[in-house]
């Protein structure tokens, strides 16, 4: 089995989300996250103050899938978060050993 994280725009999310429905992903975590990658932040104008932002909204999903179904995941999640702008974020996978599901003690692929 394998994690995929996602580290994308927020406004992004919706798009991702129906991307994962219609590969058959049935459920994923969602978590508010700020960062900054090549941009190092960014600039703002409030009240007629200009301030350096260093740390940008992001979100952070985290998909747990089948091997064979990894790759069409990630490159679900890629094609819906991806604007062609700096900072449209990072997508990874990672092994996992061991899944169980809490409720039923249920274990592997099954726990899924």
């Amino acid at each position: 089995m394998k994690l995929i994280t996602a580290v994308i725009k927020p406004f992004r999310l919706d798009s991702v989300k129906t991307a994962l429905n219609e590969v058959g992903v049935r459920g994923l975590t969602v978590t508010e996250a700020s960062g900054y990658g090549r941009q190092r932040g960014h600039t703002e104008v409030y009240r007629g103050a200009e301030y350096q932002v260093d740390l940008v909204a992001k979100v952070r999903i985290e998909v747990l899938v089948e091997d064979a179904e990894a790759e069409a995941v990630l490159e679900a999640i890629v094609a819906a978060a991806r604007t062609g702008k700096v900072g449209d974020g990072k997508v990874w996978s990672v092994p996992v050993e061991t899944v169980v599901r809490v409720r039923t003690g249920e274990q592997g692929p099954a726990a899924v």
